[in-house]
Parts: structure tokens; C-alpha cells; sequence
């Protein structure tokens, strides 16, 4: 029996456990290549998501708008078919809690384009005035706001268009002179530019 090297013996245990550790490390490299991939792909999937979901929603119609009449801030009330012939460019939108909402209407007040064409800008909220006009003073709006219960919004068709279950979104319907509902825009990115907004509207009123 030939008697076993001490030398060589710790070697050869050396050189296993180097061997073991250099496996350990292309393991590790592995999944790290492995998590940085799939992390990758969900961020990829996320974005790409983020992006289609924020698409606008556009469409011609030609169909008589539903009438309605609606209590304001104000006090007053709105009647739809009582603004003809002045075409009316409603905007449904999320309302109270809303900064981004709130912000497009004070930027739709900035823009002197829709006086000068006779168009009437009618913001609808599904709130009560006690909650809207604190958002309403913020931002600086004076347009009085429409107060929904929901059946307006019903009766357009805006209504889980947002991130709130049985909530309209951040739309737009035009309704022409003859009371004819031409168009609707449903924007998930909660913004369209004032002036994006009167071209749109003032290419289907002519």
C-alpha cells in the first residue's frame, strides 16, 4: 500500500476547492445575466405598456348629442340645446383630487382661440361644488363647472375611461351649432395641449 502525500493531498483539496469556487462564480454569473435579462424584459413590457395605454382615443360621430341640464358652481344651471348655435366643446374629466385636470382648464382659459371661434367650453365633474372649487381656486379657473351625477356622463359614453372604476376620464366631445355631436377624444396621458385641442375641434367645424 503506497503510503498518501501529505503535500500532495492538500493540493489536490486545494485545487477541488478551487474548482468549486470558480463553478459557484459561473453560477452566479449566470443568474445575474439571467435576472438582469428578465428585469430588462419587464421594464421593456412596463414602459411599452405605460405607452400604449396613454394612446388617444379618437372619434368622428355624427349623431344628435343628448341634451341635458346641469347645476354649476355658480349657483346656475346649463341647459345643452339652450347654447345653439354655438358649437359646445365639453370636458369630462376626472375632477377633485385631479391637479393635472384641473391645470388643462385653466390652460384651456388661456387660450383665446376658443372665444374667438363661439365656442362654448363646458367642464363636467362628477363632484359636488364643495369639493371641485378648492381644486378650482388653486389652479385660478373661473369657468363654472358642471355638476354631474353621473347620468351626463352615462349618456356620452365617458364614463371608466379613466383609472377610476365608474369615473370619466380626460375627454373631449364637440357638439356643432345644429346640436350634432362631431367628435370625442378620450386622453389616458390626462393632457392635451389648449391650442392641439382647438385645432382638432376647429378643423371639424368648418
Amino acid at each position: 500500500m503506497t503510503p498518501t502525500n501529505p503535500a500532495t493531498s492538500r493540493r489536490e483539496q486545494l485545487k477541488a476547492r478551487q474548482e468549486a469556487e470558480t463553478q459557484r462564480d459561473k453560477t452566479r454569473r449566470t443568474w445575474t445575466r439571467i435576472i438582469g435579462a428578465l428585469v430588462t424584459v419587464i421594464v421593456v413590457a412596463v414602459v411599452g405598456y405605460g405607452l400604449w395605454s396613454a394612446i388617444p382615443e379618437q372619434g368622428d360621430t355624427q349623431r344628435l348629442a343628448p341634451d341635458f341640464t346641469l347645476t354649476t358652481t355658480a349657483g346656475t344651471s346649463v341647459t345643452l340645446s339652450d347654447l345653439r348655435p354655438n358649437p359646445v366643446l365639453i370636458y369630462f374629466n376626472e375632477g377633485a383630487g385631479c391637479a393635472s385636470c384641473t391645470m388643462q382648464m385653466a390652460e384651456i382659459e388661456k387660450n383665446p382661440g376658443f372665444a374667438e371661434a363661439g365656442i362654448e367650453v363646458l367642464p363636467i365633474v362628477m363632484n359636488s361644488a364643495e369639493q371641485i372649487l378648492p381644486d378650482m381656486q388653486q389652479f385660478g379657473v373661473t369657468t363654472p363647472y358642471l355638476l354631474d351625477d353621473g347620468t351626463v356622463s352615462k349618456a356620452y359614453d365617458v364614463l371608466d375611461k379613466g383609472m377610476h372604476p365608474g369615473m370619466p376620464g380626460h375627454g373631449f366631445v364637440l357638439i356643432d351649432g345644429d346640436g350634432v355631436q362631431r367628435w370625442n377624444g378620450n386622453y389616458p396621458s390626462m393632457w392635451l395641449d389648449p391650442k392641439e385641442l382647438l385645432d382638432e375641434v376647429t378643423t371639424r367645424l368648418q
